[in-house]
């Protein structure tokens, strides 16, 4: 006989869309009934606990709907401690049980008033005990919820020469407690074996298995470059790990030295046969400021090789820095230094670049993008008077509100009411306010935009803290309070806070994404134009630049600005433009007069001089005839970045593979060209991490130590350029740990939406 489903849906109620139930609700009514649904899901789950189905904790955890005094409609889900009423977020009550409970905050909860299963189920049969299967899937008894292992006989139930064993057997109370069950029941275990001893099924590893793993083991801690510690190859859980897999343990000593330097000689040769492979490269080098200098060797098939690391103090005189660049490429070029093509570097100063460029004719020296655009927020900071203003007038509401007793804790209370969360505003550090000195505004742009993003994300608690009571008794005695508050009632002042927090966030945005895409020469013209028009409409929207925001763009364009840029621009069949008749174009109406000129000088430059007017020619040529349609259509071809879902060159090497294959009748040209377009115009590449950089300040006297860094460092950089994996181990992990509340979230949702089926 068939049986009927009652749950199951009409045919009517399967066309139906789900969308129609919230057709004309508003985005607060949604939320309150997503909030209503999580409630009713977590009543379900402790009403099925409490009758013996579910977790122990939810005899303790009751659920509480928050309602908004104003609506009246749900505004939050809480979990109330029925022993002393404390609150609680109802996000993961498992973890809130552990905390709260196990943890022995509770002040009212203690051991006895955990219902176990035992004491509520199966009360007929008093002899049933839980069991474990064994491997074979024999029911084997669980020592540590009953270790005594000998039957318990009542003396007193002795009669008649029978045995009457008790029905529940206390267990025995051990002189260590609690703790003693682990040891009680190793002392079984041992028992037994002598009882019935067994053969080992264990089966050892070969020698091979056991020094791969142990090479995938050393590689992983050297990749790790200081983030996995030697020392902790010793740890003994660590160890008791390595023996739990048939593994042997390992020194950290022996890490440190032998397997160290067998490794490093492997990255050494790898590196020097593809650099030797190479017609030529360029040389990047980052951080003259800083305690580490790393140089890379940029290659023209976009691999990227780490050359090594320079340890400095401080800020190094330009000489020294030429130096150290002209020593690192006779060391890979030996007598031809016309391999490489160029330098890159940031803090460097251009009329240094330039005088080593001037003296190398071959070569094309570029400071660094990455930190020209991020230099813009420094000139802001400097030379506009809007930055100056809104930090200063932000700075003091910020003090207001933190230093004022009762305006701090109305700001709590409706920052709790508005946002869920309590903060303070963050203050830039004295050594960096803004009422110094101009030489500050260097430090100051970072905490300067924290400050913003405070009071922006605060706008409306601090709003409603000027006309809380405890704010109207502090304005009618102090005259700064009532300024604070015209201030914050002003609408002018949240328009500029507001464009200040814009502007700074759009420069960072674009530093950002030449870091990330690892800007090219070529693409150096079209981001500065990006950027033009990103600042026009900017100021189109807030109307508070006055003009002065252009200015300084084009103030630090001309400080940044390489003749390379318009030429790699020209040259790179990726920018070719189609015109009326078909053809693909080099985009010369995009350059300015000045430009063109620049064009044609480094050109000149860059050939010999028996070259130069062969070179000039075929430029004309290939002003007027461009490349072959399908060729230029190939080399601009899109895909999907299956990672970050953008849209990104197919093949990145086309641009340099046409002017070597297809294109080879431009001779001169075509040298000029294959020797820009792979050029990098950023230092962006590897981070060391902040322990191994503690680890060499302190002990950079020591030469064995120092060695050891390169050599960590070498290995590390150059694993990472293989993998094209650019991020720092520390900041994934802020970010998985930032992302470690929302998992919790997402995972208790869909237990409450399962346990309410």
């Amino acid at each position: 006989m068939a049986t009927t489903n009652n749950n199951a849906p009409t045919a009517a109620q399967q066309q139906q869309p789900e969308t129609t139930a919230m057709d004309g609700l508003t985005p607060e009514e949604l939320t309150a009934k997503a909030l209503s649904k999580r409630y009713e899901g977590l009543m379900t789950v402790r009403n099925k606990a409490v009758k013996g189905k579910g977790a122990w904790y939810w005899t303790h955890l009751e659920p509480i709907l928050v309602r908004n005094t104003d609506t009246a409609l749900p505004k939050a889900v809480k979990l109330r401690c029925s022993l002393c009423d404390a609150v609680f977020s109802a996000s993961n009550p498992s973890r809130t049980a552990s905390e709260h409970l196990k943890r022995g905050t509770c002040p009212n909860f203690t051991s006895s008033s955990v219902s176990t299963p035992s004491s509520s189920s199966s009360p007929s049969h008093p002899h049933h005990h839980h069991r474990k299967r064994n491997s074979s899937g024999a029911a084997v008894p669980s020592r540590l919820s009953s270790p005594h292992p000998i039957t318990v006989v009542d003396p007193s139930r002795f009669c008649g020469g029978e045995l009457h064993y008790s029905a529940a057997p206390p267990p025995p109370m051990l002189s260590g407690g609690r703790d003693d069950l682990v040891p009680l029941a190793m002392l079984e275990d041992s028992v037994k074996k002598l009882k019935s001893p067994k053969p080992s099924h264990t089966q050892s590893l070969t020698r091979s298995q056991v020094d791969s793993a142990l090479d995938s083991l050393s590689g992983w801690v050297y990749e790790s470059c200081g983030s996995v510690s030697l020392s902790g190859l010793e740890h003994p859980k660590f160890r008791a790990f390595l023996t739990q897999v048939g593994l042997p343990t390992v020194s950290k000593r022996d890490f440190a030295t032998t397997r160290l330097d067998l490794k490093y000689e492997e990255a050494r040769v790898e590196s020097e046969s593809r650099i030797r492979d190479a017609m030529f490269f360029q040389i990047a080098s980052d951080g003259w400021n800083s305690n580490l200098v790393s140089l890379i060797v940029n290659l023209p098939n976009g691999m990227s090789l780490y050359r090594k690391a320079v340890l400095v103090n401080g800020a190094v005189p330009s000489n020294y820095a030429e130096e150290v660049l002209l020593e690192t490429v006779k060391g890979i070029c030996g007598n031809s230094p016309q391999r490489c093509v160029g330098v890159v570097s940031d803090k460097f100063k251009n009329k240094a670049l330039r005088s080593l460029e001037g003296r190398h004719q071959w070569m094309v020296n570029l400071s660094c993008q990455f930190q020209g655009v991020n230099s813009l927020v420094k000139d802001f900071v400097r030379e506009l008077p809007l930055f100056k203003s809104v930090s200063q007038n932000c700075e003091r509401l910020a003090k207001f509100i933190n230093s004022t007793a009762g305006i701090r804790n109305a700001h709590c209370k409706y920052q709790l009411r508005e946002h869920g969360e309590a903060i303070m505003l963050r203050l830039p550090p004295l050594h960096c306010s803004s009422s110094g000195s101009s030489s500050k505004a260097c430090c100051y742009f970072e905490p300067l935009f924290n400050l913003l993003e405070d009071v922006l994300s605060s706008a409306r608690a601090i709003q409603l803290v000027m006309h809380d009571e405890a704010c109207k008794a502090v304005l009618m005695e102090d005259h700064v309070a009532r300024e604070v508050a015209e201030m914050v009632g002003d609408g002018g002042f949240w328009n500029e806070v507001e464009a200040v927090h814009a502007l700074i966030k759009l420069v960072k945005e674009m530093a950002r994404r030449m870091e990330e895409d690892k800007l090219l020469v070529g693409q150096c013209l079209p981001l500065w134009d990006e950027l033009r028009a990103k600042i026009k409409d900017w100021d189109s929207k807030f109307n508070v630049g006055g003009g002065h925001v252009d200015e300084i763009v084009e103030r630090r364009f001309k400080k940044c600005y390489h003749p390379a840029w318009a030429a790699a621009f020209i040259l790179d069949p990726l920018y070719l433009i189609r015109d009326s008749s078909g053809k693909y174009l080099p985009p010369f109406k995009c350059l300015s007069p000045e430009q063109e000129k620049d064009v044609d000088k480094l050109i000149t430059r860059l050939v010999s001089r028996d070259e130069a007017h062969i070179a000039l020619m075929e430029l004309m040529k290939w002003r007027t005839e461009g490349l072959d349609p399908m060729y230029a259509r190939a080399v601009q071809m899109k895909e999907r970045d299956p990672v970050s879902g953008k849209m990104r060159i197919a093949n990145p090497q086309s641009s340099r593979l046409v002017w070597e294959t297809y294109l080879s009748e431009f001779r001169s040209l075509g040298k000029v060209a294959v020797r820009l377009i792979f050029l990098h115009a950023t230092t962006c590449g590897f981070k060391c991490n902040s322990s191994l950089l503690k680890w060499v300040s302190s002990h950079g006297r020591s030469h064995a130590a120092i060695d050891r860094a390169q050599k960590l460092i070498f290995i590390s950089a150059n694993s990472k350029f293989e993998r094209r994996d650019f991020c720092n181990e520390e900041d994934r992990d802020a970010e998985l740990l930032a992302m470690a509340n929302g998992d919790d979230n997402l995972l208790n949702d869909v237990l409450v939406d399962t346990s309410s089926v």
